[in-house]
């Protein structure tokens, strides 16, 4: 399954970036959607997640403020607002199609997503 993740690129702190993820309609329908993000050096670590309805499932605590995410299920396509970024938000930010089961780590666990996109990388400069 391939999702396609566009947006990054480099800004400065304090600058926005949206970022978009498409995938096939036979992924993206139905199922939650999340972003995750990996600086170097880190793990991958959980962003947000979006149910099928357009519903908040769960926002990282450092991006609760800042960043939002939004789905267009006609476009088959995932966003995420990201406003007042920070250096440390500096990472290869990844979409991702998560499993039918029942989320056991509130949509925060990488293992729950089963197809995953290529990364778009975000570098915010001080």
């Amino acid at each position: 399954v391939q999702l396609q993740a566009s947006g990054g690129g480099l800004v400065t702190a304090g600058d926005s970036l949206r970022l978009s993820c498409t995938a096939p309609e036979r992924s993206f329908s139905r199922n939650v959607m999340g972003w995750f993000r990996q600086a170097p050096g880190k793990e991958r670590e959980f962003v947000a997640a979006i149910t099928w309805t357009g519903s908040t499932a769960n926002v990282a605590e450092f991006a609760k403020e800042r960043f939002t995410v939004s789905r267009v299920n006609a476009r088959n396509t995932l966003y995420l607002q990201m406003n007042s970024l920070k250096p440390e938000d500096t990472a290869v930010y990844y979409c991702a199609v998560k499993g039918p089961q029942y989320s056991s780590s509130a949509y925060r666990g990488a293992y729950e997503y089963k197809y995953w996109g290529q990364g778009t990388l975000v570098t915010v400069s001080s």
